[in-house]
């Protein structure tokens, strides 16, 4: 599995209210919800974000209260992972259970500048900044998390056994 685009850079402690606002938290609509993600430090991302564009981050990504709905935003935006120097627990669970590729790789997340050319294989944690041609070491899943994610979270990969 892999994904391939160009990031969105954000700086620490990105907690889930300003990934997905509180405020439209009225419905379970995760397409209605995207339209609102990330806007309220970054009012154009969901005008901008491409299939497969990243999101590099620092420390403690998604920390705040513990809702599902913020990987979910991510994703359904399009975006094919999120790298950063740590993620808060909570959020790394949610994540891996609805299928959000992400990596913990503080170099990368350093290095990597807005904008840049970004291509990761999560089979191999290999994180490869295209534009700068430079190479980051993530540790990569285990296979059974791989799996999780490419079927699309926890209970599409329970519903496939």
């Amino acid at each position: 599995m892999e994904t391939r685009g160009h990031v969105f850079k954000y700086q620490d402690n990105v907690d889930t209210d300003v990934i997905i606002p509180a405020r439209y938290l009225n419905t379970s609509d995760a397409a209605e919800l995207a339209r609102h993600c990330m806007e309220d430090i970054d009012a154009s991302f969901v005008e901008k974000v491409k299939a497969g564009d990243l999101i590099v981050a620092g420390w403690n990504f998604g920390c705040g209260s513990s809702r599902e709905h913020a990987p979910l935003v991510i994703k359904t935006c399009g975006t094919g992972c999120v790298i950063a120097k740590s993620f808060a627990r909570i959020f790394y669970r949610n994540a891996i259970n609805i299928g959000l590729p992400i990596l913990e790789c503080e170099a990368a997340a350093d290095e990597i500048a807005a904008g840049d050319e970004v291509h990761v294989d999560f089979d191999t944690g290999v994180i490869e900044d295209v534009t700068t041609g430079k190479k980051y070491q993530a540790q990569p899943f285990p296979p059974f998390i791989q799996n999780i994610i490419a079927a699309g979270g926890l209970l599409a990969s329970l519903r496939q056994e």
